[in-house]
């Protein structure tokens, strides 16, 4: 399949493709006429990508990581990674939820006109 049909299979743009192609995270070969073809399953290696990626991935992480996770085994280096980029999207989130509760703080002291005392820190 062609980078396009690629690219709407998949929801990636063909820019990021071009990047994971660039990344060594996915490959395609040229046709005579110099197109990128990639093969059926990069399907699912993109989805994998773009699923570490939005969990906080690193895709220098990344390449290291897709060998394990599409064959099952891993090694305690990838392991690690996974556990730490795990621990680096919990701590986001907490952070997060932490900002939306002091907005619903501020949000409640406008309604209530005491809008100074709910932004203080909780």
């Amino acid at each position: 399949m062609r980078i396009g049909e690629l690219s709407a299979t998949t929801g990636a743009s063909v820019r990021s493709l071009r990047y994971y192609e660039e990344q060594q995270l996915i490959c395609s070969r040229r046709t005579e006429g110099g197109q990128r073809v990639f093969d059926e399953d990069t399907t699912h290696r993109v989805a994998m990508i773009r699923c570490l990626i939005d969990a906080g991935v690193p895709t220098r992480d990344i390449g290291a990581m897709l060998p394990c996770v599409h064959s099952g085994t891993t090694t305690p280096t990838t392991l690690a990674r996974l556990t730490e980029a795990h621990a680096r999207l919990s701590a986001e989130m907490e952070e997060r939820l932490a900002t939306r509760d002091r907005l619903e703080r501020i949000i409640a002291g406008v309604r209530d006109n005491t809008c100074a005392a709910a932004a203080a820190p909780a």
